[in-house]
């Protein structure tokens, strides 16, 4: 699957988000990247995969996020089956809670 994406622009995108030293220079970048709905959609997502992590059931995650049931379906199947993205970024998230 991450093969897929693999392209010169996806290429372009990582760097530019690599190069982001703060988080308010990624405010101003996915500001104008993003939709407020496609930003907001992503770090409901990754509340979800925390959420998930930390062993929390459907209806706590659903109660605290107002993410759906297919969404935190979509999440936990990344989770088991994805590329291993979201497990990249736990340990740093855990660090901060």
């Amino acid at each position: 699957m991450v093969d897929k994406l693999h392209d010169p622009l996806c290429d372009q995108l990582f760097n530019a988000i690599l190069s982001l030293k703060s988080r308010e220079d990624c405010y101003r970048f996915f500001a104008d990247v993003c939709t407020i709905s496609e930003l907001k959609a992503m770090a409901q997502r990754l509340e979800v995969a925390r959420m998930l992590d930390a062993g929390l059931i459907y209806e706590d995650i659903v109660a605290a996020t107002g993410a759906s049931t297919a969404t935190i379906s979509r999440v936990k199947r990344s989770l088991v089956y994805g590329a291993d993205g979201y497990k990249l970024v736990m340990p740093g998230i855990r660090r901060k809670e």
